[in-house]
């Protein structure tokens, strides 16, 4: 089977668990020997792309590559934009004040897709737009959709494949025109939905966007049962045709069951890591982090993540009185992101809405004990974390002093996450999509 993948973001350039996740899943794709054409929107230039192979340029415009651990897998890449991610996209466009009709996207400096704006300027290119005088960048990302529609679709018509497999909204547009074209069923990923980003005030050319993709495929495939109610119960999909496949970790070169390396330091660190916007609830981090700190001093909140909530959250961390208690590293990535694991006592996530949310895992392969909220898919997998309530300040609050003050809890949930995770495998992930494009082409698992 060969399979025509439609993604947005894919390391070494990756803004959240969207390029993790596609990571993860075409290795383990390639590991069962599935053959997969990874269509993404930009050529990763020769500089920045450490760990692949360019090939020679191909067709529209576009560039081919291989990387040297996914033997069945071949990466073409077309002129489409950054390559901002559909988080930061959303993000965005729900924080552009009025502007929701327009379709501009404003994004900072700095957050494109991981980049330092100096870095993303020189991948850019000439054609696209320019970032403007106040540090903003300033394109229509639906255009850019459409741009990468047409080129993915111009890709589509030079390949032979079975199924396309479109990841998040940004994608769908050009799946449904692959699929119309060359009549291959269309399977879209949801890894996060309008309402997951921007609550209640979804932007709405997203949403449709989001609804037309799910209704034109003959398989969704959600990350938790939490995302797959959304998709039957907000946009009308009727539940038996959206499975669910949890994502998983890529364990190679991680820390598991290694005990991180001593610090010198009489306080303990609690990590938040993720983006910095609403649907992360880092103010409810914040809140917790102040209730703690009025039973225990020894202790310093790290949030580390860029996003729309950045300056707003510095602001209420002063005004709450604990600013000197908490530090804002910005954007983290590669290296950087285990060596903040490796320091922390525990992790935190208080996401207001996470469809599944890697961070927990990568937090437990690194031998740190976890705290999760109820409203995450990972959650559904995850039995040896503490749970609570995203709005449950008081209770986020005596869990992570309970972790601090008790060395037995914590060792406890360090042995039994070993386990867990480990149990959490990109190859399943990878046979249970597969079992998906057999049943979207009504093909027998025999």
């Amino acid at each position: 089977m060969r399979v025509l993948m439609l993604g947005w973001e894919f390391p070494p350039f990756i803004s959240g668990g969207l390029g993790t996740a596609c990571y993860g899943l075409t290795k383990g794709m390639s590991e069962i020997g599935t053959e997969v054409l990874f269509v993404l929107p930009r050529p990763v230039e020769a500089s920045f792309a450490t760990h692949v192979t360019l090939l020679t340029p191909q067709g529209v415009g576009s560039s081919m590559y291989r990387i040297e651990d996914f033997k069945n897998i071949t990466f073409r890449t077309v002129d489409a934009g950054f390559g901002v991610s559909s988080y930061q996209a959303a993000a965005a466009l729900a924080a552009s004040s009025q502007g929701e009709s327009s379709g501009i996207l404003k994004v900072p400096k700095g957050q494109i897709a991981g980049r330092s704006g100096e870095a993303a300027t020189k991948m850019a290119g000439s054609a696209q737009p320019a970032f403007s005088g106040g540090g903003q960048y300033e394109g229509d990302m639906f255009a850019e959709v459409e741009r990468y529609t047409r080129l993915a679709t111009q890709v589509a018509m030079q390949e032979t494949f079975d199924v396309i497999h479109a990841h998040d909204w940004m994608t769908y547009r050009a799946g449904i025109a692959v699929s119309a074209l060359t009549g291959k069923p269309l399977v879209v990923h949801v890894h996060s939905t309008e309402f997951d980003r921007s609550g209640e005030h979804v932007n709405q050319r997203i949403y449709d966007i989001e609804r037309q993709g799910m209704h034109m495929a003959t398989k969704v495939i959600a990350v938790s049962y939490l995302t797959r109610n959304i998709v039957v119960s907000r946009y009308g999909v009727p539940a038996e045709r959206v499975e669910v496949v949890y994502n998983a970790i890529d364990l190679n070169g991680n820390s598991l069951g290694i005990t991180p390396t001593a610090i010198d330091r009489n306080e303990k660190l609690v990590l938040f890591l993720g983006r910095i916007t609403m649907q992360k609830g880092p103010e409810y981090f914040l809140r917790a982090a102040q209730k703690v700190l009025e039973v225990m001093d020894n202790v310093r909140f790290i949030m580390a993540g860029s996003g729309d909530m950045v300056r707003g959250i510095i602001e209420m961390a002063a005004g709450l009185g604990i600013g000197h208690k908490v530090l804002f590293t910005g954007f983290l990535r590669g290296p950087d992101v285990e060596r903040i694991f490796r320091m922390a006592d525990l992790y935190v996530m208080p996401s207001v809405s996470e469809p599944f949310g890697i961070a927990p895992l990568e937090a437990m392969s690194n031998d740190v004990p976890v705290i999760i909220s109820k409203q995450s898919g990972v959650s559904e997998v995850l039995t040896h974390a503490l749970k609570v309530d995203f709005w449950d300040i008081n209770e986020m609050a005596n869990k992570i002093i309970a972790v601090l003050r008790h060395p037995s809890l914590q060792n406890t949930l360090r042995q039994h996450a070993r386990i867990e995770v480990q149990k959490l495998s990109w190859a399943d992930s990878a046979k249970r999509c597969v079992e998906i494009y057999q049943d979207a082409l009504g093909w027998s698992a025999n």
